[in-house]
């Protein structure tokens, strides 16, 4: 990975290949790590892929002030790492908070990225993918009890620093489908990442949830334009198959894959069937 300058920060990016331009997006608590099954199979495939660790996470900077994970921010890393580049259009893929930040880059910059992909995360009208803690606290707290956890500055912090390997695996485990998807050693890069790094800056995400809210108001139920593929899991205990029904309200042009026996990490835990799925749609649709 090569160190690269932009929007106020130092990204650590993976660049490689030829081809029609890849933007990979990770999600919480991951890295471009994550993607480590679908980097070779795509550019074997003939497409240039940029993967990098995000913001707070792995190598890239992790900035102090909570303001700067905002969403705007996010979304500026992307834009301005096409910019450094020299890309002047790409197709977006993310995965979990990384879908949050490429539904708002293919929303608010449709003559950046000609064509989009979720994995796991629907689009329902609301590129902010949370709703606000308000609504989470009083109708979803169930679900979403962690994430208004996570909005009190260092508890987190402090059950993560009692034991990150746990910690971790209370994430990995609770979401996966029943199985072990990684080795020991795919295990030990995540969590010497993060205990090198902390989990503040990942943490801060959740933190601009209401900020996000407010910051991208009048996107709200804005259609994505782009040829769109949405990646689905048969079993998500996060985000259940049915999330992804009527998406067409927004999508005109929307494929829809469901993934059989998997859970929230799909590209981890079923590598074969999404590059089959992902690299089938791109040459189908480039």
């Amino acid at each position: 990975m090569r160190l690269i300058e932009t929007n106020g920060v130092t990204l650590a990016v993976d660049d490689r290949g030829d081809g029609d331009p890849i933007v990979l997006l990770h999600g919480f608590p991951e890295l471009a790590y994550s993607w480590r099954h679908q980097v070779p199979a795509l550019v074997d495939a003939g497409y240039r892929v940029i993967s990098f660790d995000q913001r707070g996470y792995g190598q890239s900077a992790k900035p102090d002030d909570v303001e700067e994970y905002g969403l705007d921010k996010l979304v500026g890393d992307v834009v301005g790492l096409l910019d450094r580049l020299g890309i002047d259009r790409a197709t977006v893929v993310g995965h979990d908070w990384g879908s949050i930040v490429a539904w708002t880059c293919a929303v608010t910059h449709p003559d950046r990225f000609d064509r989009a992909v979720s994995l796991n995360v629907p689009y329902r009208g609301a590129c902010v993918g949370f709703p606000t803690t308000d609504v989470l606290r009083s109708q979803l707290a169930d679900r979403f009890g962690y994430v208004l956890m996570f909005q009190d500055e260092g508890v987190a912090e402090q059950g993560f620093a009692a034991n990150p390997e746990a910690w971790l695996m209370g994430f990995y485990a609770g979401g996966a489908n029943g199985r072990t998807y990684m080795t020991n050693e795919e295990l030990a890069v995540y969590v010497d990442a993060f205990t090198a790094g902390g989990i503040s800056g990942p943490i801060n995400w959740y933190r601009n949830i209401d900020r996000n809210a407010e910051a991208f108001g009048s996107y709200l139920d804005a259609p994505i334009l782009q040829p769109t593929l949405m990646i689905a899991a048969d079993n998500d205990p996060v985000l259940p198959l049915s999330l992804t029904d009527g998406m067409e309200r927004w999508i005109t042009n929307l494929e829809r894959v469901v993934i059989e026996d998997s859970g929230h990490w799909v590209q981890q835990e079923q590598p074969d069937a999404v590059n089959q799925a992902l690299i089938s749609w791109l040459d189908r649709t480039g």
